[in-house]
């Protein structure tokens, strides 16, 4: 049991490191995984994370992306992104087959009234991203 613990939690620190942001001077740090049981058989997994986009930034799109091994079919993973402490964007993505998921959205768009680039989302954000998990580990070791 002592093993499907390691890979689990090696699964989860992977998810976070797949966490990816596009443009390249878009990062995001990870932060801490918090994994609580909902029931006998699925837990609710949170990935809070710190994404920097640069006012300087010039490329349009920012993607969140994330696999897990150990994600529970029919659910989706929730996307919610937080400046000062208050929401400013939520998404719901579905699972692939293989669990990973990936979210798409704008981080800069042209104004049709004045022609001019805005930034959608600058400065410090920070990003937490809900998985409902099968339990596998829940047994102490």
């Amino acid at each position: 049991m002592h093993t499907k613990s390691n890979i689990i939690l090696f699964a989860s620190i992977m998810t976070v490191f797949s966490i990816m942001m596009i443009p390249g001077d878009i990062s995001a740090e990870s932060n801490q995984i918090t994994i609580t049981p909902i029931n006998e058989n699925l837990s609710l997994e949170e990935i809070v994370t710190v994404m920097n986009v640069p006012q300087e930034n010039k490329l349009p799109w920012g993607i969140v992306r994330g696999e897990a091994s150990n994600v529970a079919e029919s659910y989706p993973v929730i996307i919610q992104f937080y400046k000062g402490g208050e929401p400013v964007h939520v998404a719901q993505v579905d699972t692939s087959g293989d669990g990973s998921y990936e979210y798409k959205f704008r981080v800069r768009n042209l104004d049709s009234d004045t022609g001019e680039f805005v930034n959608v989302f600058d400065g410090d954000y920070v990003v937490k991203i809900y998985k409902v998990i099968q339990n596998t580990s829940l047994v102490p070791v």
